[in-house]
């Protein structure tokens, strides 16, 4: 399984999203302490959860950071979040 898909598969589970994107940006990281741009090394989420409503922006983070980590174990370097509770305004 891709770590995309592993980690879309967990956020799913667990925050029950509304909306749910998990994007490849490794290919805007060639040559990033060493990376070659390939693979999957650098991810973005952007999630809209219900789960998200009363968090900070710290707590939401943690909160999906505590979900990859056996992602990051094996290679993830870099995960971007973006996440809000619906109604909240996203540039996304």
């Amino acid at each position: 399984m891709s770590v995309k898909s592993s980690i879309a598969e967990k956020l799913e589970a667990a925050f029950s999203p509304e909306r749910l994107e998990v994007i490849n940006e490794s290919h805007l990281h060639a040559g990033h302490h060493g990376h070659d741009g390939a693979g999957e090394t650098h991810l973005r989420v952007r999630i809209v959860s219900a789960a998200f409503a009363g968090m900070g922006r710290v707590a939401r983070h943690r909160a999906i950071n505590d979900l990859v980590t056996a992602e990051f174990d094996a290679g993830l370097h870099a995960l971007a979040v973006e996440a809000a509770a619906p109604g909240e305004s996203t540039r996304w």
